[in-house]
């Protein structure tokens, strides 16, 4: 599986951005796809999930109520969109997929794409 992300960039507080990330070749089982970020010198975190077949999504306390994380099936791509945007959203955004169930860890995801930079100025 590889994955390809896009739609970060620079935004103003309260402003909104939506990320897209598609995948590409083949995938077995259930299987989930998600978000993380992180910013130079941090842990990488968890943002959101979303189980491929189910549609179940997970979300960080942090943006619970502001993004939202769906999936179109037929183009294999996910997207986080991102409202209310705060200062400490700045962070490079990565798009993740692992097999099986949602999980919050960083290490249990197996593929990573190359990561989008999202700023948001106050």
């Amino acid at each position: 599986v590889e994955l390809v992300e896009s739609g970060g960039g620079l935004v103003r507080t309260g402003g909104s951005l939506r990320l897209s990330c598609a995948a590409s070749g083949r995938t077995f089982g259930p299987y989930v796809m998600g978000w993380f970020r992180q910013v130079p010198g941090k842990e990488r975190e968890f943002v959101a999930g979303i189980s491929w077949t189910s549609g179940e999504a997970n979300y960080a306390d942090s943006v619970k109520g502001r993004f939202t994380i769906s999936r179109d099936i037929p183009k294999n791509t996910v997207y986080l969109q991102a409202n209310s945007l705060k200062p400490e959203d700045t962070a490079d955004y990565f798009c993740v997929y692992k097999a099986g169930f949602i999980r919050t860890r960083w290490n249990e995801y197996e593929v990573w794409g190359q990561g989008t930079r999202v700023t948001v100025s106050s």
